[in-house]
């Protein structure tokens, strides 16, 4: 019996994996399958930082979701990037107060997408303010989506100019702590 399921494993074929253009051209790791079929709409949940190769992304996880197979190359495409559970609840303090926004958005192709984003503010606020915080974010996601396409809007989440720039939008509201992203699905 063991030989049986040795010799089912010899038998796989390794698979290359490249993530999307946005994030560069280079393989990412190697995946088996016993065919292309086998390989099709997979997905790959891997570490920000292992294809950024930046240390501020290690808390972020990307799924990547493979659509073409080209020989032993599998092309993916971006399913969703989301924080970790662990560095979501370290922001969260004492005095404090914390706002969630889930918001559908499309860019400027028409491409939709679902932007969830945490802001924790300096000290406790009143629900009403909570309120104009969520108004005013769901705002600036609708201008700054219109206005650039999916992968500028990845591009600018991951380099923290689309946070920094809500906070400037938002900061007359309430005095902000962090603003980071939750989630980013299509």
């Amino acid at each position: 019996m063991a030989q049986k399921s040795s010799d089912k494993w010899k038998s796989k074929m390794w698979f290359n994996v490249y993530p999307p253009k946005i994030f560069g051209e280079s393989a990412i790791g190697e995946i088996p399958a016993n065919d292309e079929k086998g390989i099709a709409g997979r997905l790959i949940k891997v570490s920000m930082s292992w294809i950024t190769h930046k240390p501020e992304h290690s808390f972020m996880l990307i799924g990547l979701r493979v659509f073409k197979v080209n020989g032993n190359n599998a092309n993916t495409e971006l399913d969703y990037i989301e924080q970790t559970y662990s560095y979501i609840h370290s922001l969260v303090r004492r005095h404090s107060s914390v706002i969630y926004t889930v918001d559908s958005l499309n860019d400027k192709n028409g491409r939709n997408y679902s932007l969830k984003m945490i802001i924790v503010t300096s000290n406790k606020i009143r629900t009403p303010k909570k309120a104009a915080i969520r108004k005013a974010i769901a705002q600036y996601e609708r201008e700054f989506s219109s206005a650039h396409t999916f992968d500028e809007t990845v591009n600018a989440l991951l380099d923290n100019s689309f946070q920094s720039g809500a906070v400037k939008y938002i900061s007359n509201i309430a005095s902000i702590s962090k603003f980071e992203l939750k989630k980013l699905e299509l």
